[in-house]
């Protein structure tokens, strides 16, 4: 049962709000940078005997993020918190989960290995980048567990957008997992592309999409990273003369110019969630961790 909620700080609005649907005390710590860059973390409340939920996000800056939540955990077994439940939106360096080339960081279980070394007793994750791992728990070795933002997001859609004969479109082969549920939700039928990568940014889609003739289309997939895989996808949808075309995700990465290029290529809006706060973050995942938070 957890008692406490902490915000870390890529995820305050978030785990205030999840604080308050649970009824419960919300810790915010102090967390600021030394002039050479070092994290300073002080944590404000008495947390002793405590079952702590730290919330904090690892998208946008996971470098300083993932030192200030190994900080954040690491001080809260210090002062005597009885359990910390890591309630980790986006779980970055995931997708490096296996060694394609000689000498390469598997950084997924690396950094795996390093939330559990901290003192961390479960894990809620959102949607995890998981490839070749069958499953959360396969990745950590304390109680793990991965949920869905896909129904929020879809619902969001449905309420909020007037599409006409909608199809759900799935730009790779990865992404049917979403696509199938957004489907469900938006009572339509769904595509999953092909897509071979060329490179870090460049992508080709080499699927028919003629089905999304005069039919105004919602892409799903995870994350937008680069946007590269949602520009292409946009062109080819075009193509086929596609109606209006939304794009959505859970995770908005939105590196560099990621968001303006996929605008540019003829989106007719983009949605996301708040796993990452961004731009186009505008549905909660907030009822989703509340929900899930006791079932760990």
């Amino acid at each position: 049962m957890v008692d406490l909620i902490l915000a870390g700080s890529s995820s305050i609005m978030l785990a205030v709000d999840v604080a308050r649907r649970m009824g419960l005390d919300a810790i915010i710590p102090v967390v600021r940078k030394f002039p050479d860059g070092e994290i300073y973390v002080r944590i404000t409340k008495a947390v002793e005997d405590k079952s702590v939920a730290v919330i904090h996000t690892l998208g946008g800056n996971p470098n300083d993020l993932l030192i200030e939540y190994l900080l954040v955990v690491k001080t809260l077994k210090d002062l005597g918190a009885k359990e910390v439940i890591a309630v980790i939106p986006y779980l970055a360096y995931a997708r490096q989960d296996a060694r394609f080339k000689e000498g390469e960081a598997v950084s997924a279980r690396i950094i795996a290995e390093l939330i559990e070394s901290a003192g961390t007793s479960k894990v809620l994750t959102i949607d995890a980048h998981l490839h070749r791992i069958e499953s959360i728990d396969k990745l950590f070795n304390i109680k793990a567990l991965n949920v869905s933002a896909v129904p929020e997001l879809a619902k969001y859609i449905a309420k909020n957008y007037s599409l006409r004969n909608p199809i759900v479109v799935g730009p790779d082969e990865e992404s049917e997992q979403w696509a199938k549920v957004a489907a469900k939700v938006l009572n339509t039928d769904y595509i999953v592309l092909e897509k071979k990568r060329l490179g870090d940014e460049e992508v080709i889609i080499e699927s028919s999409v003629d089905i999304v003739k005069n039919r105004d289309v919602v892409i799903v997939d995870d994350i937008i990273s680069t946007g590269g895989t949602m520009v292409e996808t946009i062109h080819k949808l075009k193509e086929a003369n596609a109606g209006k075309i939304l794009v959505s995700c859970i995770h908005p990465v939105l590196s560099a110019n990621a968001l303006n290029k996929i605008l540019l290529a003829g989106a007719y809006d983009i949605v996301a969630t708040d796993t990452i706060q961004s731009p186009v973050s505008k549905v909660t995942v907030s009822p989703v961790i509340a929900e899930n938070l006791p079932k760990l």
